[in-house]
């Protein structure tokens, strides 16, 4: 489902705090307007406050907060575009960073963000450019003066505005080939010409042309004027500091930004044109993909945000419990996935969309879907709309509102610079989960917009054989657009399956929280029958929360790629099985997983406590016996080929990256081998595998959170009883990686995308604290001159970094370049050039920019939990790594603390100037060596301790 709270029917008596929530949520305008509504979990404080020049501000003190954050939003995006300057809206965004009069330096913002813990980036969408970034709590303020200067006082400085056209023709060069894009070019083809959303919204060399005849920044200086103004503008900033402080820090600074006195601009042309409707759109992917997708056009949703209707209904149309239409349809063999939910709302006008991934023969049945659509629609008409609905939605959504737990700084205020765009001051924390009042009447209103009449049908397939298609401009799309008619016919035993959703019996009844304090790590218990079972008890976040780990490490599971591919499929059985029983689960605010991995396959619960025991039942009880038919091994199968043949077709940095990891790292196998297998195997060997699957197990169990050590124990008694009954004892060792051979090996891998792409992976000599340390410290010195200098000042592609590529403790680093026009040597050439260069610059590192760099990395490695999720994985990935003192944080801190600048240049000078141990693999169109140098890496030893 796309739509964020899901839809409940069962009424429940609720706890006497949450029955003061729901009547304090809906209204509560007795409360002060500079303070919005919180949840009874949230620790923090806030402040709403309008600065001079109009820009609005919602402010966060959260004094637990190891990083501050920041984020700008401008309601401005590629919806403001000129027409005879596409992609502008985007360019400005990279041009913002680009040096300010206060910091002229291209690079400084990056690198002060990058020296003091931090990240950056921004985004430009149709209605909106977000900025962002996240630094150590102590240097917010200084962060948020660089910050504020990119919109009162930016350069854009004349040089660097052709390198930066350069880099905007990079980013749309690397995603020519991604069907995203290029299906997203079909929509704004296929749509209503006079609406600004049918612009290019990228921008490339032409679109931004640059010449003495047609000069580019003064096109830039003006739409910055004509659309940058502080009143179109909402800013959140998050810290540890107090709420004076941080209104203090910025109004300092944040005024200076000019009020222009701009109005937000209107788009009151609808998406389509009524004299276009109905239609079918028809457009090729690259990738073996099938999607089927239904867009009705509706009025804007924005202001019942209070009453949801939208959700309402997109919760009904995609539910996925027994009876839905997506239940109905997958068991058909016709759709793999669905989801419901509003799209683009422009505040004048809006879409409801019905989304599906369809299998091979749902394409050949895709009149039959339709019709069906449009039967359970009819459905939900006539019997979908009902006050016990409405309720369970509202109470779940109390009980989410209740139980709120902290996100990262940076997301967080993400989130609320866009919500103060939306929503009032004083309800920007509760609008996601307001539910003021059942409203049939808009829920009616939008159900009649969902007819036959009023919809844009868009079906996207390889190889589609068009009679006389259409290109889109830039993408080169085949594409073809015609009249719709939706068949009334629909096929009968389908429609008879369908039913409205019953009444949901998993919702969380007892939240109470265990007694006990918090423990400081997990422990393992006794008396489990022969299982690991790890324990925690944490109420330390405050909600009636847990997580469940189970893994089932068995020794068939990685031992030949023909049983990677046999996990594969059994995992897809279990969750196929599952998913119309555990969709209550979902909807009831509980989560899981089933996933293979080198060892196995793991189960993950988590969510309410209450009645996860139920839900992890049901999961087991299908793993000890899947019911595999015929047609859904034939899909899934199909699926996994179509998986690994579209794999040829991402981007070439990313099976640069995918090969390095199956070279190395013990129990992946190439894709070819697996492609192989998985067009080998038949229904009996998945059913002979998954009876064989749990003969041998080495099992571990970790139960962390809302629960006792006793709901510990018979969590794992079922495990045993349900799973383990029959299994043998054994023990499965953990992965390793192989170690390079001295020296550089080189790999070209045969690619079809017009990029090159380049990626030098450099290995550590072992796994030890001091060399992992020696090695994150030295990818956080070279990022962000390696970006500055390969991306910014030589240009040689839009996606350019240097990061660590630790693999299972392995140290590396990586760098990595895709560049649309330079060859693989131009780019090792520059890659070499920066290193001799930059050895120059490290030694001349001072002590007090060593403790700096070393400090930025510690606060990363060691940030604070935010949520109960954050301590579970945490934990996972130390009883996984086999650190049962579960101090590999504090351990590698420490290392960190203690690397030498003599040390750190000899790692340096043997890293990247000699290339120990360096594998470089690129991408071409022509001959290959990957296979000669696959066999010759799998044969190497493992990385030593």
């Amino acid at each position: 489902m796309t739509v964020k709270r899901p839809l409940f029917r069962r009424l429940y008596r609720l706890p006497p705090l949450l029955l003061l929530l729901a009547s304090l949520l809906p209204s509560a305008h007795t409360q002060a307007e500079t303070e919005p509504r919180k949840s009874p979990n949230d620790p923090n404080s806030y402040r709403y406050l309008e600065l001079n020049n109009g820009l609005r501000v919602i402010l966060v003190s959260d004094k637990e907060a190891d990083k501050a954050a920041a984020s700008l939003n401008v309601a401005v995006g590629s919806g403001n575009d000129p027409a005879d300057r596409e992609g502008l809206a985007h360019f400005l965004e990279h041009m913002l960073f680009l040096g300010t009069e206060k910091y002229p330096e291209a690079g400084e913002y990056q690198q002060f963000i990058r020296s003091h813990g931090g990240s950056h980036n921004a985004f430009t969408a149709f209605e909106n450019t977000n900025y962002f970034f996240d630094v150590e709590s102590e240097f917010l303020e200084a962060a948020l003066d660089r910050f504020a200067e990119q919109f009162s006082h930016p350069l854009f400085t004349p040089e660097l505005v052709d390198r930066e056209r350069n880099a905007v023709h990079s980013e749309f060069s690397a995603k020519l080939k991604e069907d995203g894009r290029r299906l997203l070019s079909v929509r704004k083809a296929a749509g209503n010409p006079n609406h600004a959303f049918s612009k290019f919204s990228v921008g490339n060399l032409t679109t931004l042309e640059n010449t003495e005849e047609n000069p580019l920044r003064p096109d830039l200086i003006e739409f910055w004027k004509q659309n940058y103004s502080a009143n179109v503008m909402t800013l959140a900033v998050y810290g540890p500091q107090s709420l004076d402080e941080l209104e203090r820090i910025v109004k300092h600074r944040f005024n200076a930004i000019a009020n222009r006195d701009l109005d937000v601009i209107k788009h009151s042309e609808p998406l389509y044109s009524p004299e276009q409707l109905p239609t079918r759109i028809t457009a090729e992917t690259l990738k073996d993909s099938r999607s089927l997708s239904l867009s009705f056009p509706i009025a804007s949703q924005q202001a019942n945000y209070t009453t949801k209707p939208a959700s309402y209904v997109a919760n009904l149309l995609g539910h996925e419990g027994p009876g839905s239409l997506f239940d109905v349809l997958k068991r058909a063999g016709l759709v793999e996935t669905m989801s419901a939910g509003l799209g683009m709302d422009t505040g004048t006008h809006a879409t409801l969309n019905i989304s599906m991934s369809l299998t091979r023969e749902g394409l050949k049945h895709q009149d039959d879907i339709l019709a069906l659509v449009f039967r359970y629609i009819d459905l939900i008409k006539a019997d979908g709309i009902s006050q016990e609905r409405f309720e369970e939605m509202k109470q779940l959504a109390l009980i989410d509102f209740r139980f709120h737990e902290r996100g990262e700084p940076v997301r967080e205020a993400m989130r609320l610079s866009s919500l103060l765009r939306d929503y009032p001051a004083k309800d920007i924390l509760s609008a996601p989960y307001v539910m003021e009042r059942y409203a049939p009447k808009q829920y009616q209103a939008i159900l009649e917009r969902l007819t036959p009449d009023n919809l844009v049908l868009m079906v996207s397939a390889p190889e589609q054989n068009l009679k006389n298609p259409e290109l889109t401009k830039w993408y080169e799309t085949p594409w073809q657009q015609e009249p719709l008619t939706v068949a009334t016919a629909v096929n009968q035993a389908l429609a008879e399956q369908l039913a409205l959703p019953p009444a949901n019996p998993l919702v969380p009844e007892n939240l109470d929280l265990v007694t006990g304090d918090s423990m400081p790590h997990p422990v393992m218990l006794s008396g489990s029958d022969g299982m690991r079972v790890w324990y925690a008890r944490d109420t330390q976040f405050n909600t009636p929360k847990a997580n469940v780990f189970i893994s089932l490490r068995s020794p068939i599971a990685r031992a030949s790629a023909r049983n990677t591919v046999l996990t594969q499929l059994l995992v897809d059985a279990i969750k196929t099985n599952l998913n119309s029983w555990a969709y209550s689960a979902q909807l009831a605010g509980l989560n899981y997983s089933v996933y293979p991995h080198l060892r196995g396959v793991t189960i993950r619960v988590g969510g309410y406590n209450d009645k996860l025991h139920e839900l992890l039942n049901r999961i087991l009880l299908e793993f000890a016996d899947p019911m595999i038919t015929e047609q859904r091994f034939r899909i899934a199968r199909q699926r996994l080929i179509d998986g690994l043949e579209n794999k040829s077709k991402n981007r070439p940095v990313q099976q640069t990256s995918e090969f390095i990891q199956t070279a190395l790292l013990n129990g992946t196998f190439p894709e070819k081998e697996k492609l192989a297998a998985a067009k080998d195997v038949t229904l009996d060997d998945l059913i002979r595998f998954g009876s064989d699957f749990t003969k041998a197990m080495d099992p571990v169990m970790l139960a962390h959170g809302n629960l006792t050590e006793a709901t510990a124990l018979n969590l794992a008694k079922q495990v045993s009883a349900v799973v383990l009954s029959e299994s043998e004892q054994v023990a499965v060792e953990r992965s390793r990686v192989k170690q390079l051979p001295d020296g550089e090996t080189e790999a070209t891998l045969n690619v079809e995308h017009p990029d090159t792409g380049y990626t030098l992976y450099l290995q550590g000599k072992n796994r030890s604290y001091e060399e992992r340390a020696r090695y994150q410290l030295l990818a956080q010195i070279v990022s962000s001159p390696f970006y500055e200098e390969l991306r910014t000042t030589k240009q040689l592609g839009y996606i350019v970094y240097a990061t660590g590529f630790e693999i299972l403790e392995t140290p590396a680093l990586g760098l990595v370049v895709q560049s649309p026009e330079a060859s693989a040597t131009t780019i090792d050439d520059a890659v070499t050039e920066f290193a001799n260069r930059f050895g120059a610059e490290l030694a001349k590192l001072t002590p007090s920019q060593l403790d700096r760099e070393k400090q930025a990395v510690i606060s990363k490695l060691m940030s604070k939990d935010r949520q109960l999720g954050d301590v579970s994985a945490r934990y996972w990935r130390e009883i996984d790594r086999e650190n049962y003192d579960f101090n590999s944080r504090e351990a590698l801190a420490e290392a960190i603390k203690d690397v030498t600048l003599a040390e750190l240049k000899q790692t340096f000078e043997d890293t990247l100037i000699k290339r120990h141990r360096a594998f470089k693999v690129l991408t071409g169109q022509g001959e290959t060596n990957q296979d000669e140098i696959l066999s010759k890496l799998r044969q190497r030893e493992s990385v030593a301790p």
